[in-house]
């Protein structure tokens, strides 16, 4: 019976290329001069570290560029709330998101059994399994989940026949 997964991943170290490409852009540019502007990764936590709510705004964009740059999707970004650091600096963590939700799962079966598209969904820890009979009814599938507004990217894989 055919079957594919829906997983939610994000390549850790495309992260890690990107934090640095956004630290190289700090350093040369002129409004960066002389501040103490950072970004850290630990595990699934970046923490962005500006002087200013200006340049953490600013900080924030060089993040999703430079994240879009590297192939990977800014929606799996999750940034935190601002909080005050040391030294009137101000400090905003950022999740990185991986795996698919209990409630974006849900929704996402819900929807998929309302079409009645002759699937079977079932969740799996943090991601989706699909199967049924027909391989169209899996392209079906597939289409439709993407249709779908689901806040988080979404990758189609382990497709067997």
């Amino acid at each position: 019976m055919p079957s594919f997964d829906i997983v939610s991943k994000v390549d850790l170290a495309e992260v890690d290329n990107a934090i640095n490409g956004v630290m190289r852009e700090v350093a040369q540019r002129y409004d960066f001069k002389g501040s103490g502007c950072t970004v850290e990764r630990a595990d699934e936590l970046i923490t962005v570290l500006a002087d200013d709510d200006y340049k953490l705004g600013q900080m924030q964009e060089l993040l999703k560029v430079h994240i879009t740059r590297r192939k990977l999707d800014a929606r799996s970004l999750d940034f935190g709330k601002e909080e005050k650091a040391s030294g009137n600096m101000v400090r905003q963590p950022v999740t990185i998101r991986t795996g698919i939700g209990q409630e974006v799962a849900k929704r996402i079966v819900k929807d998929l059994k309302s079409s009645k598209i002759k699937i079977q969904a079932a969740i799996q820890g943090d991601e989706l399994r699909i199967s049924g009979k027909k391989r169209d009814n899996l392209q079906d599938a597939i289409a439709l989940v993407k249709d779908l507004d689901v806040d988080q990217p979404l990758q189609y894989v382990n497709f067997r026949d």
